[in-house]
């Protein structure tokens, strides 16, 4: 089932910036690939660099003394990870996770700081971006808190499968269950239902969406309030143009 048209397979919050503005950034942004399970950023630790995902995933986890963790916020190809940078705080609030493997742009903090200072399209986007992220965030604890499993994996493949070039993609028991803050027995009891409503087919770490519209059947309100909230963040400024 073919996806909805609106997030480009490119980074859009850079695709959206001026000529002028982008040309001056181009020059540092280097292309990096992203395995999963690798870790970016440590919670705590001050950023040197930001990152514009491609085609893979990052999210950003939570964790607690006795070592449980959770996906606060997941980012691709529509925004950026390190608004921290941007807010000029001293550190990453959260662990950054290579959740579903693909490509970024890696951008030195310092370069994101100064083109900001500027003022210009890519500050207003940051601003409206970063104020997303954090409804979005919200919209996550409370959907963890208060709606059934099935629901809320739902939600996390039809946001994993906007963001990826394919309806198959990689994703283990244990990444999904970190995401959704749930033990593998209760990934395994969501998945089995999706699968055998026809929704997805999952196969050692591999799912592949067999049915879209279905899926946005099952997923709560919070899969809608999220996409509403990025789809805000991006209505045109003057002077911004799109590029794949």
């Amino acid at each position: 089932m073919p996806k909805p048209v609106g997030v480009a397979r490119h980074n859009r919050l850079l695709s959206l910036l001026p000529e002028e503005e982008y040309a001056r950034l181009a020059p540092q942004l280097e292309t990096i690939s992203l395995s999963p399970g690798e870790i970016l950023q440590e919670e705590g630790e001050p950023m040197t660099h930001v990152f514009f995902p491609k085609t893979g995933i990052l999210s950003l986890l939570a964790h607690l003394r006795d070592g449980d963790s959770i996906e606060t916020a997941a980012v691709g190809n529509e925004g950026m990870v390190g608004v921290s940078v941007y807010l000029g705080a001293p550190a990453c609030p959260t662990q950054v996770l290579v959740q579903v493997l693909g490509t970024a742009f890696r951008l030195p903090a310092r370069r994101l700081r100064a083109e900001s200072a500027r003022g210009g399209v890519l500050h207003e986007y940051l601003a409206r971006y970063t104020n997303a992220l954090l409804a979005s965030s919200g919209q996550t604890i409370a959907c963890n808190r208060f709606h059934h499993l099935d629901a809320r994996c739902a939600r996390w493949l039809l946001a994993t499968h906007d963001r990826v070039p394919a309806n198959e993609f990689v994703l283990t028991h244990e990444s999904l269950a970190l995401m959704l803050g749930v033990r593998r027995a209760g990934v395994t009891t969501a998945a089995g239902a999706l699968q055998k409503a026809g929704l997805i087919s999952y196969t050692k770490g591999h799912v592949t969406i067999r049915n879209r519209e279905g899926l946005e059947r099952m997923a709560c309100e919070c899969y809608d309030a999220v996409r509403s909230n990025l789809e805000d963040a991006f209505r045109s400024l003057p002077g911004a143009l799109a590029r794949d």
